[in-house]
């Protein structure tokens, strides 16, 4: 069957849920007796529910209620759904008299305004609940629920880096007395800080060994590198402990003590040979 304005907007109202008690009861009660009723509520609830499912209902308090009611004309008893009858053709021969207004049209035709009225606006609302909750996942995502917030992209990027070996070359001290007996050659690598004492000059002596010290103002006194070997060459990591200003900085010096070194970690026989580190072999250029 055919319907009015006035049950298409009762339906939509009734699928945004601002109807009152009666007019719910009404359309129920409609719904149980016309199934075509029924499917053009439930048409108007898919249209509407794509909008609404978004929003989370909040029931106002009865107060509240009543002048929402008052403020868009809902505090009066609504007119009954049904339009008047058409008024019959006046006859040949009788005069025309003018027609009376028929206050329940004007009625009718307001709610009818406010029906739709009242769609339009519950639909407005809902759309800018939505453009709302839009705009907060984009710039404030952290005050949505945790269902509502958009998720995370987590996005990789490779950053590639050029690594710059450290420089490298060789120092080279000559231990000695004086300019004319050199007694060892002290080789340091300048990257792995690796040193090499060759013998060249110095003489051992019985139940005697030499040391070497690291001598420098950063620190508190010397700093012993351990025993001399008796063979031509002696090999130790010793210097990785100390950074290379003060590796290249200070001054290396041979004591003479008990055979095995000296027994307290501090130097007790006598400087017998001193030198200081010269760059002996350049860095190598970086590759272009």
């Amino acid at each position: 069957m055919a319907y009015s304005e006035d049950h298409i907007a009762l339906a939509a109202e009734y699928a945004l849920g601002t109807l009152d008690a009666d007019e719910r009861a009404q359309v129920e009660t409609m719904m149980s007796v016309d199934k075509e009723f029924t499917a053009m509520v439930e048409a108007w609830q898919q249209k509407l529910g794509v909008l609404n499912q978004m929003v989370g209902s909040v029931e106002p308090r009865p107060e509240v209620w009543d002048r929402i009611k008052t403020a868009i004309g809902h505090s009066e008893q609504q007119g009954p759904l049904l339009l008047p009858d058409a008024p019959p053709p006046p006859a040949n021969d009788v005069i025309a008299q003018p027609v009376p207004v028929d206050g329940s049209n004007v009625i009718q035709l307001s709610a009818r305004a406010r029906r739709w009225r009242n769609v339009a606006t519950a639909t407005t609302a809902i759309a800018a609940a939505l453009i709302a909750m839009v705009a907060t996942q984009v710039y404030a995502p952290d005050r949505l629920p945790d269902g509502l917030r958009p998720k995370v992209r987590t996005q990789v990027v490779e950053v590639k880096t050029t690594v710059v070996p450290p420089p490298s070359g060789q120092f080279v001290a000559l231990l000695q007395k004086d300019s004319a007996s050199p007694a060892f050659i002290l080789t340091v690598d300048a990257t792995s800080k690796n040193f090499t004492v060759r013998r060249v000059g110095a003489t051992p002596e019985p139940g005697k060994s030499f040391e070497l010290w690291l001598v420098s103002d950063k620190l508190p006194g010397a700093r012993s590198l351990g025993v001399i070997g008796g063979n031509d060459f002696t090999t130790r990591p010793a210097l990785a402990a100390y950074d290379t200003d003060t590796v290249n900085k200070a001054t290396y010096a041979v004591t003479l003590e008990p055979e095995g070194g000296s027994p307290t970690g501090v130097a007790t026989g006598p400087i017998v040979f001193t030198g200081k580190l010269i760059e002996a072999v350049p860095p190598a250029a970086p590759a272009k």
